[in-house]
Order: C-alpha cells, then structure tokens, then sequence
C-alpha cells in the first residue's frame, strides 16, 4: 500500500513539474503567435492526443468485460461544453498574461485558484475551514509583492493572469461537478475540443494567424499540447485515485516552483527580493489552503 501510494506521488510531482515548465513554452510562444492562434493549435493537439488515448482505453475496457462508456453522452456533451468553455477564457487570458509577464510569476499568481476554490465553495454552501482566510490574507500580501510595483499599480500581464486564475476556480468547480458522472479522460477530450472551437473562433475574428508563425513555435506548441494537457491530467488522475486529495493537491500546486524554476534556467527570467518574497507567501497560502480542518477531523 505504502509503494502505491508513494508511485501517485511521484505521478503528482511529475504532473506538477510538467505544468510548471509548459509556463515556459507558453512564454515562448507568445513571442511568436498571438494567444487564441496558440491556444487553437495547442487544444487541436491536446484533442486528437486524447481521443486516441480514450479509444485505447474503451478498448482495454471492452476486453476486460467492462462497459465501454462511463455515464451518458449528454452529461459528456454538457460537461465537455461547460468545463471546455471555462477553459477557454482561462487559457486565453493566460496566454495574453504571458506576453508581458514572466513565466514565473504567471505560475505563482494562477496557482492561487487552489485558495479561491474553498471560497467559491460558500457560494455553493461549502463552508471552507478557517485557516482558509489565513491563506488568503498571506495570497493578497503575496500578490502586492509580486504584481504591484512602486507607484501603487499593476501590469496588464499579471492582471489578466489573475483574471485566468478566477476561471481557473470556475474551470475546477465544474470538474469537480461532471467528473463523477463521466469518465475523467473523455471528459477532458471533449472539453479540449470545445477549447479549440472556441479559440479557433477568436483566432479567426480577432487575429491574423499564420502558419509560418505557428511552424516557428512547434515545438512549445507540442510540449503544451501533448505533454501538459495530455500526459499532466493523465497523470493528475493517476495520483489521485485512491489517494488523500489534499496531500495530491498540496504536490501538484509545486507546478509554480517549478514555473519559476524554469523560467530563470532556460528563460533567464530574473525576479528581485520582493519578488521572491511574494512568492513564498504566496506558496505557503496554497499550501495552507489545502490542510485539513482539525475541528472536521476530529469528528470523522
């Protein structure tokens, strides 16, 4: 049980250092293409990916005697087009952030949907524990130091990756939803392709794609397509069947210390002391966020 458990970790780990770093090839992609264009071409790749991989599975399923659907084709089309449109505007926004903001902070700033879930959850009648508010004091603090620079202002960047971050909680929100009525995987082959209808939609209204551009950035658009939405949420459903969610959250939120990681070895991005302090804090909100309430523990 102990080698089980200890292989979903490593699952979570991988799945967080794979996010990480995919910060870094969406920062180099935006120096080539404009935000809906990579993410059109990124959610296409990350489409036929999973449909193969789901294909597989129903066929693994069918010879194991196991039915070959999970749930019914309309919850599928409904949570594909719910969770696919969350998406949607998340990555975009994200996208948009990473033009004029480093990798790093972008991955400190979306990972602080994990706090703001709890507290979407109110609105749902989910009271979050009451370190949650703690959390969130230290995630503001974070966020002065990281986005506010000397004259009491915010960049553009960080302003539409906190943005992503808020659709990040909505996107997670509606996961958490459909994901016990469908199988997790077809589900995120069906929202991936509403991502590339709806992006491939803005792409064609508001920008001027060209294939020379995308050809110019394959290989991050790849990386993210295969890799980060394919291989990651694979993996992020590995680690977390049968395993404690908080633990499994509190080691996929290390995908910003590894979107800073990343950033300052092959980006060479460089952040200052208050900087780094901001993150830190805000690491340790995300962390906080995700401890068990001993009041709710105590009586289990």
């Amino acid at each position: 049980m102990k080698a089980i458990h200890s292989r979903q970790n490593i699952f979570a780990v991988l799945a967080a250092l794979i996010w990480g770093t995919a910060f870094v090839a969406q920062s180099v992609g935006a120096d080539y293409v404009e935000p809906f264009t990579f993410n059109a071409s990124r959610a296409a790749i990350a489409t036929v990916f999973l449909f193969v991989l789901c294909s597989i599975l129903r066929r693994g399923r069918v010879k194991a005697g196991k039915p070959a659907a999970i749930g019914s084709r309309r919850d599928l089309a409904l949570g594909g087009l719910c969770c696919g449109t969350a998406l949607a505007v998340a990555t975009a926004l994200q996208q948009k952030g990473l033009e004029t903001t480093t990798s790093g902070k972008a991955g400190f700033i979306t990972a602080l949907y994990i706090v703001l879930v709890p507290i979407a959850g109110l609105f749902l009648k989910k009271k979050p524990p009451k370190a949650i508010w703690f959390s969130v004091l230290l995630a503001v603090a974070g966020l002065y130091c990281l986005c506010i620079t000397e004259d009491f202002t915010i960049t553009r960047g960080d302003f539409y990756v906190l943005l992503c971050a808020f659709c990040f909680t909505a996107h997670i929100m509606v996961i958490d939803h459909f994901t016990a009525k469908v199988d997790g995987v077809e589900l995120s082959c069906a929202q991936f392709f509403v991502v590339t209808v709806f992006s491939a939609v803005g792409m064609l209204l508001t920008e001027s794609p060209s294939m020379e551009a995308v050809l110019a950035c394959i290989g991050p658009i790849l990386y993210v397509g295969i890799f980060s939405s394919g291989v990651a949420y694979t993996l992020q459903i590995l680690a977390q069947k049968d395993s404690d969610p908080t633990v499994i959250s509190v080691l996929l939120s290390l995908e910003s210390v590894f979107a800073v990681i990343a950033g300052a070895i092959i980006l060479g991005d460089q952040m200052n002391g208050k900087e780094y302090f901001g993150c830190a804090l805000v690491m340790v909100a995300v962390i906080l966020a995700q401890l068990p309430d001993k009041k709710a523990v105590s009586l289990q």
